[in-house]
């Protein structure tokens, strides 16, 4: 095994699986920052190995061109320093046989992926490599092949799963930062994931069943203002049950954040749009089952689930 000190002297070596529009830039801000980022991607492929990712980005335009573009993570020849997991948390993935060719003794895995207790079985899949769990807050999406339009924030949390700190979460805190990217390094990672679904269960299914509104018009009126305060209330309840309490106010400063953003189709509107499958499991399904554990009735959250998992049909 090669000791922290001198690896941290060499370029760091990247690999991105699921470089879409969140593992795109996270990945071209790290290559920015002198990261060798290769990336592996399915759709686009032709034109990003031919001219690389486009941005245009509110912190100004730029272009990214990986170190190497797969079509699958079993053509990177060595194992990378850094895996960057971007991909969608869906249970049709064989999210471990996926990234298993390419994963080595020294591969520190980063997953980026929406969702509650999704680590696990990543975790228990390779016991030895330091696994971060790390969380996007972010406006971007793919506006065309190769093309990600960036409309606001970029900010990105960071830990150890399941907690603690680890030499790579300081150093990739660092490389960020030099790039002008937010990231914050917390020792609870669980918590800050309980944190981001507050936003997330209301915004992202409503998003969705309400026809395909922005979050702007979700705040539109006192009675979508309450679902949507139901729906936080809900997941406070079953993150202090799950022994995460998170304080009330998170309620009205999600709200407050939101009205104070640019109007913005959330990633599961645009994956409804594209004929995507949404992530309703990750983040509804397995928060109704830790409510089922806990005894906790959650009406609000099953009702968007039972209609969001019928829209997905």
């Amino acid at each position: 095994m090669v000791p922290d000190s001198r690896r941290e002297e060499q370029p760091l070596q990247v690999l991105v699986v699921g470089a879409g529009a969140i593992g795109g830039f996270y990945g071209a801000r790290l290559a920015q920052a002198g990261a060798q980022v290769s990336v592996v991607v399915r759709s686009d492929f032709d034109i990003i190995r031919r001219e690389g990712f486009h941005f245009d980005s509110i912190d100004g335009d730029f272009t990214f061109r990986p170190e190497a573009v797969y079509g699958s993570p079993v053509e990177c020849p060595t194992p990378p320093d850094l895996l960057i997991i971007a991909t969608k948390a869906l249970p049709e993935i064989d999210l471990i046989g996926l990234i298993r060719p390419v994963v080595g003794e020294n591969t520190t895995l980063l997953l980026i992926q929406n969702g509650i207790h999704i680590e696990a079985p990543i975790a228990e899949a390779f016991p030895d490599n330091t696994l971060i769990s790390g969380l996007a807050f972010i406006c971007v999406n793919k506006t065309a092949p190769g093309r990600i339009r960036h409309l606001c924030f970029g900010r990105l949390a960071i830990g150890r799963y399941p907690q603690g700190n680890a030499p790579m979460t300081e150093r990739l805190a660092r490389l960020f930062e030099s790039v002008n990217v937010p990231c914050s390094i917390t020792d609870d990672v669980m918590e800050a994931r309980w944190r981001k679904l507050v936003w997330n269960a209301p915004f992202n299914p409503i998003s969705v069943l309400a026809g395909g509104v922005t979050t702007r018009e979700m705040l539109s009126t006192p009675e979508s203002i309450s679902v949507i305060r139901a729906v936080m209330e809900e997941v406070l309840a079953i993150a202090a049950a799950d022994g995460y309490p998170l304080e009330k106010e998170l309620v009205q400063k999600n709200i407050d954040d939101t009205h104070a953003m640019e109007p913005y189709k959330t990633s599961m509107l645009l994956d409804y749009e594209s004929g995507r499958t949404m992530e309703v499991e990750a983040i509804l399904g397995n928060a109704l089952r830790l409510a089922d554990h806990y005894e906790l009735k959650a009406p609000h959250l099953r009702t968007l689930h039972a209609l969001l998992s019928l829209a997905a049909r």
